[in-house]
């Protein structure tokens, strides 16, 4: 196991491009540790690796994609969500426990909150969907990329119509959350949902938009027809800027 890991780092180490270490910092305002490895290259990396893994029991893949978690280096980071992710179908309930302390614990970006929560966590749900209620909780945390997890999660089952009313709760929850990233987590969750449901989404940012960040309230109505988007974007005596 030790050799699949240090054969990660040797790849990635690699495969360094001193253009995108330059540019790594311009797509995040929090501080975050990269190799400077381009993400369809890291991606890769991992994939082959997996190849001498996947047959190992479940315990001790999510243990090695822990200790890529725990070094906090993005491109490490987005292999460990993809490895869990392509032990999918062997997802049972006691794995949210697991899920949950990497997003508390080791999410650090919006961009590794993403790449976690959109596949690992949505297709747990979908997998599992009793654990809507956990998310929901997420939704309440202090820490803000749990709140935006607990959305972005959503994002592809809201695709397929599932967990409307859900999606609504989760959405009521975070609404005044004064953080631009949680309500842009949120706002492309509703997005996400008006794929399915337009007109519902259409009606609730309409009995919300005098409240709504409007962060939010773009980013739900982003595909929407113009006449939709001249409508929901139109101000009211009590909008929110």
């Amino acid at each position: 196991m030790e050799d699949t890991i240090a054969k990660v780092r040797r790849a990635l180490t690699d495969n360094i491009d001193l253009d995108v270490l330059a540019r790594s910092g311009n797509f995040f305002k929090e501080e975050v540790i990269h190799y400077g490895v381009k993400t369809p290259v890291a991606v890769k990396i991992g994939k082959e690796a997996f190849k001498e893994i996947k047959n190992l029991p479940k315990k001790e893949i999510f243990a090695l994609c822990e200790q890529l978690w725990k070094t906090g280096l993005q491109e490490e980071c987005y292999i460990a969500a993809n490895w869990s992710y392509y032990i999918r179908k062997q997802y049972e309930p006691a794995d949210f426990k697991v899920f949950d302390r990497w997003t508390n614990k080791f999410v650090t970006n919006w961009a590794t909150c993403d790449t976690f929560c959109n596949h690992t966590v949505g297709t747990f749900v979908e997998m599992y969907p009793e654990f809507i209620e956990e998310l929901k909780k997420w939704a309440r945390s202090d820490n803000r990329w749990v709140k935006r997890g607990a959305a972005v999660s959503l994002i592809i089952p809201a695709r397929e119509g599932m967990f409307r009313k859900d999606i609504f709760e989760i959405a009521d929850i975070l609404m005044m959350d004064p953080d631009d990233l949680v309500q842009k987590g949120y706002g492309w969750m509703l997005k996400a949902a008006a794929d399915y449901s337009r007109k519902e989404v259409f009606d609730y940012v309409m009995a919300n938009k005098d409240v709504m960040p409007r962060t939010a309230l773009r980013y739900a109505i982003e595909k929407m027809p113009a006449e939709m988007k001249k409508q929901a974007m139109a101000k009211g005596p009590n909008m929110r800027k």
